[in-house]
């Protein structure tokens, strides 16, 4: 049974501009943030979603994590279906999104990942055992002690990361994980994460970074403005430069890197 599976998704955001709120108007817009997308990830596949601001990816993550609902389509995460068996998925999925503020600030590390262990039924006989080894996975351990509104913009970034594993789940959700990491960080988060793909872990990661996405993923899903363009397997790193001018030819982006060449 396939981990994680997309059937012809559609997920379409309506709102209103504030001005035309403001003058009591009913005029509105509408943002169309997935499109008829399918896809399937398997058990212990790492998979990255690869696409540029406003492609779809962290609408993706949030789908399978019951945060969102699909307007068309489903959404399965091991045969359970997230409109109609949302609370058997969040016992199945860990998410950590970039932005994630929802830490107590005068506690700890160690106090919060105890608290949102708690949250994730995590028995009070293996919490402190697993908060360990999170903090150790997470390069957290010297800041375990640490009050939460000290830490800086990547400490936050990696206990995010370290509250998704907390509960072992067997659906990882990443968002831009290593955006706010050093390089000697990111290249430990890395070897981290094909580590737990060897423990039978699906991961399935958000990046617009093309060598994050090639270093840690089997698949690469190329989205842009909420379509699945292309699903294209990472066999060997000799084919990175055909993903690569892939990638950027069909996002129109500029290749950085390939400038700096």
């Amino acid at each position: 049974m396939d981990a994680v599976v997309f059937q012809s998704v559609g997920k379409t955001f309506r709102h209103r501009p504030a001005l035309f709120n403001w003058l009591g108007r009913e005029r509105g817009g509408e943002t169309i943030a997935l499109k008829d997308v399918s896809f399937s990830a398997a058990p212990a596949e790492v998979l990255a979603l690869l696409g540029p601001n406003g492609s779809g990816k962290t609408t993706t993550l949030k789908l399978i994590s019951t945060m969102l609902l699909p307007d068309a389509g489903s959404v399965r995460v091991a045969g359970c279906d997230t409109r109609g068996d949302s609370g058997l998925v969040r016992r199945q999925v860990g998410i950590a999104i970039a932005t994630e503020r929802s830490f107590f600030p005068r506690l700890s590390a160690r106090e919060n990942l105890d608290f949102f262990a708690a949250l994730d039924e995590v028995s009070r006989r293996e919490r402190r055992e697993r908060i360990a080894e999170v903090l150790s996975e997470t390069g957290l351990e010297e800041q375990s002690d640490t009050l939460v509104m000290k830490f800086s913009s990547g400490m936050f970034q990696r206990l995010g990361i370290a509250r998704a594993l907390v509960k072992r789940p067997a659906v990882l959700l990443l968002d831009e994980p290593t955006r706010s990491m050093d390089a000697a960080t990111t290249a430990h988060f890395w070897t981290t994460i094909r580590a737990l793909a060897k423990q039978k872990t699906t991961i399935l990661i958000a990046t617009h970074n093309f060598a994050e996405a090639t270093a840690v993923a089997d698949r690469l899903l190329l989205l842009h403005r909420g379509e699945l363009l292309a699903d294209r397997r990472v066999l060997e790193h000799e084919n990175a430069d055909e993903l690569r001018s892939f990638y950027f030819r069909m996002t129109g982006e500029i290749d950085e890197a390939a400038l700096k060449i």
